[in-house]
């Protein structure tokens, strides 16, 4: 502690520079006896800035099918379900043609490998492999050309949605196949084949003409291949 000699001396004496005292520092808060502060400190206000806009909530829903944990069985009936309400459509060319937009293989191998059963059994012993095979390979092999045909004619509709499509209108034609199994009267045959060729090339135009709208007058390039699709499998269950 200074004397208070020393304290006139500093400050009598101008060459001693006397402290500033800075108001920005720091002051300690007091202390009480148990030696907690006594000072409280201020709240801070948040202010509020009219420029910046409320955070936006976003919600995402999951709006698909969970089927990792259900039964199998539970899988195929669903899948079952799907085809028979596409053949159901098929046979109704006129109703809710979105239907056949949800494309899918199984139906249209299930009917095909139908209609190769049903013709290699009316055929001998010696000619049911090749025509299993041969009927397999018509309908597959048929089906990507008249859909690659659509295709670079401009059509808008996918590869495999136009297989599904192609493959669904089998229906009517397999329909007159097992008819057929059991009557051989031509004059039966032929107007049941007839009926069923006329109504797959209609069910088949009618599904694929909406992708095919900005064809213009090549309309009849892309109907010809399935006429003829359709024609050649008709005759061979005529005349099996």
């Amino acid at each position: 502690m200074l004397s208070p000699t020393k304290l006139n001396e500093q400050h009598d004496n101008p060459f001693i520079s006397t402290p500033v005292l800075d108001h920005t520092a720091v002051i300690e808060p007091d202390l009480d006896l148990t030696g907690q502060s006594t000072t409280r400190p201020t709240p801070v206000v948040p202010v509020a800035d009219h420029n910046t806009l409320p955070p936006v909530q976003t919600t995402s829903t999951y709006t698909g099918e969970d089927t990792l944990d259900e039964p199998v069985t539970v899988t195929i009936m669903r899948d079952l379900t799907k085809v028979a309400n596409k053949l159901l459509q098929v046979l109704h060319p006129n109703g809710d043609r979105n239907v056949l937009r949800d494309w899918d293989l199984w139906g249209p191998l299930l009917l095909c490998l139908t209609l190769a059963i049903l013709l290699s059994v009316q055929a001998p012993d010696k000619q049911a492999v090749p025509i299993f095979t041969g009927v397999f390979v018509i309908v597959w092999m048929g089906a990507a050309i008249v859909t690659l045909n659509s295709k670079l004619l401009g059509g808008a509709v996918s590869f495999f949605q136009s297989v599904c499509v192609i493959g669904y209108c089998l229906f009517p034609i397999i329909v007159s196949a097992i008819v057929t199994t059991f009557v051989k009267i031509i004059w039966i045959r032929l107007p049941i084949t007839i009926v069923s060729f006329i109504w797959s090339t209609y069910a088949s135009v009618g599904f694929m003409s909406e992708s095919q709208v900005h064809l213009e007058n090549r309309r009849a390039l892309a109907v010809y291949p399935l006429f003829l699709f359709y024609f050649i499998i008709s005759w061979l269950v005529l005349i099996s």
